[in-house]
């Protein structure tokens, strides 16, 4: 449980039910659901998935759209398209989408029945995003809406955003930095939050923790504001939101967001490549000692720490088990695939036990090559445990990719070097 969460005695779960569960027997189906009359333009778009943005108006749901498809209000007033009497898709780009946006009519409106929206939403939809504004305790219509939903699909996947948090501040209050509503959040942080914006997020929380169905359930405090709006970072909580969208969205839909220019579905990746590259330099030239012996000395210790400070920017710890899990996932077999290969059978030697590696390094690009290949291994693994899946198949393939792209960056370092010792 998530110690931010912890600070409210469990009332603030981090995720309920279902957690890291993907919905993909109805999710993973083409969308085929299109409103009377459409155009064949409107059918060929019909098979860009679906996001299904859920709330009372002016609850973020514009917002959500702005930030992670980096388009402007005005694109995107212009962009939707009505598809039923009072629900709207907009598709990014308009042009050739790789994603729409079901925005249905603000829930709790007077005179506004949403059974015809739920009813086209649930047939074009891929994934639910419920949009709740922090200090708004009258979620009733939002609350009613997904039991209607999930009593009839039990599995799919439901990310809440909470959004607006600015308004639970206190005068003077700005953004608690850093994002303290995380697993990992530092305890500084966490007994920064404004404690009346604790106890609304925790309000909603337990509400909606009664929803029935397995499917996962992930709550995301975000403020997403304009720069111009004085409240810095503008996209404050942007990336727990992409991270819980990652977690839920089956494969087709999570490739679709990857496009995105406001999205990264491991946004810990960007503190993760320049750990791994530095490792990866310092490991190659560990292996420049007269001594062999000494240079596989100093390629294992380099490797450990790295592992090491992934496993700390991960917040995850490197047990008996976790290094089991990756080594059995890249395995003798992967490593000896990628060797034959690249021409180089040695490489058999660095198979990666318990974070260290077993035998000699062949050169200082052989060095280079596997620890930069055990880091972005490692960074799948852990993005992935951090998450609460596990694809053994990805790891491995991740891996392969990343020795090649290696062992081409040592080859292209080489001729370079030798390029400017041949210049009179």
């Amino acid at each position: 449980m998530a110690r931010w969460a912890a600070a409210l005695k469990s009332v603030l779960p981090g995720r309920s039910g279902g957690k890291g569960t993907r919905a993909r027997s109805d999710s993973d189906r083409n969308d085929t659901r299109t409103a009377s009359g459409t155009s064949d333009e409107d059918v060929s778009h019909s098979y860009a998935p679906v996001v299904w943005l859920l709330g009372k108006v002016q609850s973020g749901k514009t917002s959500i759209i702005r930030t992670i498809t980096a388009s402007t209000d005005a694109e995107i007033g212009d962009g939707f398209r009505p598809c039923t009497r009072t629900a709207r898709l907009y598709a990014f780009p308009s042009e050739m989408p790789v994603l729409r946006f079901l925005d249905t009519r603000g829930l709790g409106e007077t005179g506004y029945d949403p059974a015809e929206d739920l009813a086209f939403a649930e047939g074009s939809s891929h994934l639910i995003v419920a949009t709740m504004r922090a200090m708004d305790p009258d979620q009733d219509a939002v609350l009613d809406a997904l039991h209607q939903v999930r009593r009839r699909h039990l599995e799919w996947p439901i990310v809440v955003a909470q959004t607006s948090l600015h308004e639970g501040y206190p005068p003077g209050h700005g953004h608690t930095r850093p994002y303290p509503f995380e697993p990992h959040a530092p305890p500084d942080a966490i007994a920064r939050i404004p404690i009346d914006l604790m106890r609304a997020l925790a309000h909603q929380r337990s509400v909606l923790d009664k929803l029935p169905g397995r499917g996962a359930l992930l709550f995301v405090p975000v403020d997403l504001t304009r720069p111009d709006d004085g409240l810095p970072p503008a996209d404050y909580g942007l990336d727990a939101l992409a991270e819980a969208l990652a977690t839920v969205a089956p494969a087709r839909m999570l490739a679709a967001l990857a496009s995105l220019p406001g999205f990264t579905s491991d946004p810990l990746s960007r503190s993760a490549d320049p750990i791994v590259m530095g490792h990866a330099m310092a490991a190659a030239g560990g292996d420049l000692v007269p001594l062999p012996v000494a240079g596989a000395i100093a390629a294992s210790t380099i490797q450990a720490r790295m592992l090491s400070r992934l496993g700390r920017l991960y917040g995850v710890t490197w047990d008996k088990r976790a290094y089991a899990e990756l080594t059995a996932a890249l395995g003798a077999g992967t490593v000896a695939k990628v060797a034959a290969g690249v021409g180089i059978r040695q490489l058999a030697k660095f198979l990666p036990v318990y974070g260290q590696t077993a035998g000699a390094a062949a050169s200082a690009a052989a060095s280079f090559a596997v620890t930069y290949a055990l880091g972005k291994a490692a960074v799948y693994y852990l993005h992935g445990r951090r998450l609460g899946t596990a694809d053994r198949g990805g790891i491995a393939q991740v891996y392969e990719q990343a020795l090649r792209d290696a062992f081409r960056m040592a080859r292209e370092r080489t001729a370079g070097e030798e390029r400017k010792t041949t210049q009179p």
